[in-house]
């Protein structure tokens, strides 16, 4: 019996999948000194702009449900990189905001992600990367 080979259309979300864990595996290697999972360093990065968010916030820009990062704001709670309090004007709010220990460590990630970007795009043309934008907030809106 002969077998039948199947083509397929190459997939756009599927090259986005090896290219995160590519990245992934990159940070991993350039950030291994500050012992940080993958979900920590993502958390920091969003902070890194020294602007406090709350649970849902931080939440809306890593990519996860609050209650997913729950336990990854603990562990960076207990390495005193992050603190939790109360919202002024509203107690129900937790706010999420960097320690003196946390803003070095989200400074170094950002400054990674930046040399990392410039490495990876840089030899793009603007309008690529420009696209290439377009593609992840179609994305990002579409999976909301």
């Amino acid at each position: 019996m002969k077998s039948e080979s199947v083509s397929f259309e190459p997939s756009a979300l599927l090259a986005l999948q090896r290219a995160t864990h590519a990245t992934l595996q990159v940070l991993a290697a350039e950030l291994v000194d500050l012992d940080l999972t993958a979900s920590e360093i993502n958390a920091l990065a969003n902070l890194a702009d020294g602007q406090g968010r709350t649970v849902s916030q931080l939440g809306a820009a890593v990519g996860t449900r609050p209650t997913t990062l729950t336990s990854v704001l603990d562990r960076l709670e207990r390495r005193g990189h992050i603190t939790r309090g109360t919202r002024a004007g509203d107690r129900r709010s937790v706010l999420i905001e960097l320690t003196d220990s946390g803003r070095p460590a989200a400074a170094t990630i950002r400054r990674t992600l930046a040399e990392l970007e410039e490495r990876a795009l840089g030899e793009l043309p603007p309008e690529a990367v420009t696209g290439f934008y377009a593609v992840l907030q179609a994305l990002t809106k579409e999976s909301s």
